[in-house]
């Protein structure tokens, strides 16, 4: 039986058949009104080579082989239609204008039988899309969005997936911290795989612009292909599929905090409709619990995005789209119901959240207050979260010695103050916490940025097999992996505190 490759998979092309497109094909950046994509061709890469592959996401397509040709962007096989897409968006609370993918092409559509998924690749090329920029990604940023896009699924959080990593073969030119340094560094190629790649700004670009007409299009196009069970009808039907997307964005940032997950980058456009995790730039983990936290240099001031305030700024996020969607309502006063409903949602996924991380089984009057203090003494102890979460998850006797090993400041063990905590919360739950639904709620092993960093300067002298290794073990990141203890279920080291790539990362890419 013959190996099923990427050319030989079923390739449609829904969002170019269903959506205004651009009349001109490939060339320079510039302006594109009145469409929703460009047709432009990956650029040819002076020698592609596989380096990281997911046997999961393979499996999903029907993949039995790689083909490095394609992956690195050198190679269009019969079915593909390549085009980037066009959006726009609120970058840090301001509109941007016209962005859309600057170095994402998108193959097409892959019909495994039971779905459609969008194959696209990430750092292959200049689009109309690119303004100033190469259109070129990074080893440093494209191991980091392979591993975190795989493990943040493995740990229940909605994601895009990766297929693949190609290093290309040729130098791309970085300013990293953006301080007037640049250095050449080795460029590479994710291949990223969804539903589909519509973003919040793919509807803010075309009200922003005043073209209803394209913007009507898309919503069509984006209910019948995504949303089955919603219509685009009428207003009770559009408030219908808000208040679905309000919910699935509440849903993953939820996760988010349960996972101490920082995006970094939270802009319009970065904000999938699908409710995904997308785009992993500056993202990070929490490692002292800190809600001020924030991974990205670009944040280091205003922290708009850090970690206590991605709730909020989901909701922030959700009514820019409410407002593009409302020029196709008769009453776009009816708006608030969607919104409303973005908090209601969250409010209810949160509780849920803490209720599993604390093995509480339902929710009782006082565990707000049980809560609350938690997170103040997380924070007064300089506590690592993922280490203090998994220790509690294995507590046999409310005991503040048994958290030490979460707590940075050791030279006099647990404070006083944990014991009484632990007391209290023990009392809750009766000395039985529900130790099988903390288990599941409280990772072991999430993707540091300080472990991404060894994984990254490792591949950058030919080895990989820090970043493979870390792949592997964070398929599955509930699991005790006793081999593993000793290397990576730890605090921070101290080295990593504020080292650049560690603890301060930018949007560079």
């Amino acid at each position: 039986m013959a190996r099923k490759s990427l050319s030989s998979l079923s390739w449609k092309n829904r969002f170019i058949d269903g959506t205004p497109g651009d009349k001109e094909a490939g060339g320079g950046p510039r302006q594109v009104p009145g469409a929703c994509w460009s047709r432009v061709r990956p650029e040819p890469m002076p020698n592609p080579v596989l380096r990281m592959w997911s046997c999961e996401v393979a499996g999903m397509l029907g993949l039995d082989v790689a083909d490095e040709k394609i992956l690195g962007g050198n190679k269009i096989v019969m079915g593909m239609d390549p085009y980037a897409q066009r959006y726009g968006g609120h970058q840090f609370g301001n509109w941007a204008g016209q962005l859309g993918d600057g170095r994402a092409i998108t193959l097409g559509e892959v019909d495994t039988g039971k779905t459609s998924l969008e194959i696209q690749l990430k750092g292959s090329g200049r689009t109309p899309y690119s303004r100033f920029a190469d259109g070129r990604a990074v080893l440093r940023s494209s191991i980091r969005e392979f591993l975190c896009s795989e493990a943040m699924h493995h740990l229940g959080v909605p994601s895009t997936r990766a297929l693949s990593l190609v290093t290309t073969g040729e130098e791309v030119i970085r300013d990293v911290m953006y301080d007037g340094r640049p250095a050449a560094e080795p460029g590479a190629i994710v291949c990223r795989v969804a539903d589909s790649f519509i973003r919040f700004g793919s509807f803010q670009i075309h009200a922003n612009t005043g073209d209803f007409t394209t913007l009507r299009a898309l919503v069509e196009y984006t209910i019948e292909s995504h949303f089955p069970g919603h219509s685009a009808d009428c207003d009770d039907a559009l408030i219908e599929w808000l208040k679905e997307v309000a919910d699935r964005t509440a849903f993953t940032i939820a996760h988010w905090m349960r996972v101490g997950f920082v995006h970094g980058v939270m802009n319009t456009d970065n904000m999938s409709i699908h409710g995904f995790t997308i785009d992993y730039g500056p993202y990070g983990w929490l490692e002292g619990y800190d809600p001020t936290w924030t991974p990205n240099t670009t944040d280091a001031m205003t922290k708009r995005y850090r970690y206590g305030q991605q709730a909020e700024v989901g909701a922030w996020n959700i009514a820019r789209l409410l407002e593009a969607i409302g020029h196709l309502m008769r009453e776009p006063t009816r708006l608030h119901e969607a919104l409303e409903s973005y908090y209601d949602a969250y409010r209810e996924h949160s509780t849920g959240m803490w209720s599993k991380k604390l093995g509480l089984g339902h929710f009782e009057a006082g565990d707000d207050t049980l809560i609350s203090d938690l997170i103040s003494m997380l924070q007064l102890t300089e506590t690592d979260m993922t280490v203090f979460f998994r220790l509690l998850s294995n507590i046999e006797k409310p005991e503040a010695e048994h958290l030490t090993p979460a707590i940075y400041n050791q030279e006099e063990g647990a404070p006083l103050e944990w014991g009484a905590w632990l007391t209290r919360w023990w009392n809750r739950v009766n000395g039985e916490p529900a130790r099988a639904m903390m288990l599941r709620a409280n990772p072991k092993y999430v993707l540091r940025n300080w472990m991404a960093q060894i994984a990254i300067e490792s591949a950058e002298k030919g080895d990989y097999s820090v970043a493979m290794e870390l792949h592997e073990m964070l398929k599955s990141p509930y699991d005790e992996h006793p081999e593993h203890e000793e290397k990576w279920f730890l605090k921070r080291p101290e080295w990593a505190r504020n080292r650049v790539g560690s603890s301060m990362l930018s949007c560079s890419s």
